[in-house]
């Protein structure tokens, strides 16, 4: 299940990265592309108004002019027939014929054609034709290249004897340019998802990771809680089948029997209740009732509902309990959290041995510890002890009522009311549970 919720988020991650980034290279080609496109039509414009007078012969010219571009112009008629031209630019005849044939065959103003390696981009006009009337008051017409004609009827001017100028433009820096750029993305983009691939790999795997731990955690409290529910109706089972073998007796008689019902309904109802509390507080339905009160005066309560149980185990208790610490906090839940502690430490520490407690205040936090001396525990499994049915004894469980929910329940309040709380041991003679407020 996991492993197809990691490659999900990996394809959806992937879909949208690579969506927006190749949205992002290609509104940024377009953009460059446009922009050096605009550039040249320009460039073009300008050539073909600002035409150089076409000379009779092909001539190349030496001197340029000061807004010079690569750039040539060629004159044709209107079969596309090669006329004049006017070059800066060292190229063979048959290259400029070409040029022509290549131009006119397409006739696709700004478009682009390679001659001998290089990108040309061109522009086609009509020559124009000056018209004046002679001496004798007729139509005199004539072209740039000097030829002139006289007709009596404008309209039987032939459209085959205009000619046409063709502007040609070097592009290949612009057109490498573009190729460049496109190939810089395309190795970029390939780069980038390569990198954000295992990227995203890791991140996939630290996100789904808590869910994962989530997920075990809840099948081992399922299977735990039905494990704790099992045994006392096992037992309320077994103390129902001995009341009916002997239905005929009195209640008197059979009180033995009642009793363990009685005592196994009540431990399925605190476990039932703690389940419940634990999981409205995982909701966060408990609302929290903030109120200033005396700190160290609950932390003596505590201690001293505690004294029977103190003096049976013949256990030392030991205080080092700052006077008037006073907290504004939610008071019931702070007695709760003291009281699982306290309880904890009397329920696993060991016959004719102590338990010290403190109190006391660091700085703007308050610091309560309980240090009760028993078999401590490495620190791999410290941090399990704050797991929900974790007990380090199991055999003990039974015995003492202890569902291993009380430390969860205390983790849980700490959390709520912004503190925090963890445990210290050492593996050799103690344990010690310390919360800060």
């Amino acid at each position: 299940m996991f492993k197809q919720l990691r490659k999900k988020f990996l394809i959806l991650n992937m879909s949208i990265i690579s969506a927006l980034m190749i949205t992002a290279f290609f509104i940024i080609y377009l953009i460059t592309y446009n922009n050096i496109q605009s550039e040249n039509v320009n460039k073009l414009n300008s050539l073909s108004v600002n035409s150089p007078k076409m000379e009779a012969t092909i001539s190349v010219e030496t001197a340029l002019p000061l807004n010079y571009s690569m750039s040539f112009h060629i004159q044709v008629d209107a079969h596309g027939a090669l006329q004049k031209v006017t070059s800066f630019i060292d190229m063979a005849d048959e290259t400029y014929k070409q040029a022509a044939n290549l131009a006119w065959q397409e006739k696709k103003n700004n478009s682009v054609i390679n001659l001998d390696g290089k990108d040309w981009m061109y522009r086609i006009s009509e020559s124009p034709v000056m018209v004046r009337i002679d001496e004798n008051g007729k139509m005199q017409y004539s072209r740039d290249d000097g030829q002139t004609w006289t007709v009596d009827d404008p309209s039987s001017i032939d459209q085959k004897n205009n000619l046409y100028q063709i502007v040609f433009l070097d592009v290949t820096d612009d057109s490498k340019t573009l190729t460049g750029l496109l190939i810089t993305f395309v190795s970029v983009g390939f780069i980038m998802l390569f990198v954000i691939y295992f990227i995203s790999v890791y991140f996939a795997n630290r996100a789904i990771k808590p869910i994962s731990i989530s997920w075990d955690k809840q099948k081992q409290f399922i299977a735990d809680a039905s494990h704790e529910l099992k045994t006392p109706l096992a037992i309320i089972s077994a103390n129902y089948d001995a009341l009916m073998t002997n239905e005929d007796d009195t209640i008197r008689s059979q009180k033995k029997w009642l009793g363990y019902i009685q005592n196994e309904t009540t431990r399925m109802t605190k476990l039932v209740n703690e389940l419940l509390y634990l999981a409205k507080n995982d909701e966060a339905e408990v609302k929290l009732q903030y109120s200033s009160f005396n700190l160290s005066q609950a932390v003596k309560n505590v201690i001293l509902s505690m004294e029977a149980v103190a003096f049976e185990k013949g256990v030392k208790i030991i205080q080092h309990i700052e006077p008037d610490l006073t907290i504004k906090s939610d008071r019931d839940k702070i007695n709760q959290v003291i009281t699982i502690l306290v309880d904890n430490a009397f329920k696993y520490t060991e016959q004719n041995s102590y338990i010290e407690i403190s109190l006391k205040k660091v700085k703007k936090r308050i610091l309560f510890s309980i240090k009760n001396s028993c078999k401590g525990l490495s620190k791999q499994d410290l941090p399990k002890l704050f797991d929900r049915f974790y007990r380090t004894d199991t055999a003990r469980t039974y015995e003492n009522g202890n569902h291993g929910l009380g430390l969860s329940i205390a983790k849980t309040i700490m959390e709520r009311l912004g503190g925090e709380i963890y445990a210290e041991s050492d593996e050799s003679e103690s344990i010690t549970f310390i919360f800060i407020l």
